[in-house]
């Protein structure tokens, strides 16, 4: 699971396994599988980086988090 922060300041927590897409349009909209559309303050770039850390962390756990 990755922590992304709302415009309001809110954080919450989301499965990337669910994420169809990621856009800038010029906030950051991350699209689930189920259509639903969330806007976070985050950039694509802190959104990738932060879902390769947690795949790293499941997958390969020798390899150090950024």
């Amino acid at each position: 699971m990755i922590t992304v922060t709302r415009l309001s300041n809110i954080s919450m927590v989301v499965n990337p396994d669910l994420i169809a897409f990621i856009e800038e349009t010029p906030d950051t909209m991350i699209t689930l599988s189920n259509g639903e559309k969330l806007i976070v303050k985050e950039t694509v770039s802190e959104v990738i980086r932060r879902i390769l850390n947690y795949r790293r962390s499941i997958f390969n756990p020798s390899i150090p988090i950024e």
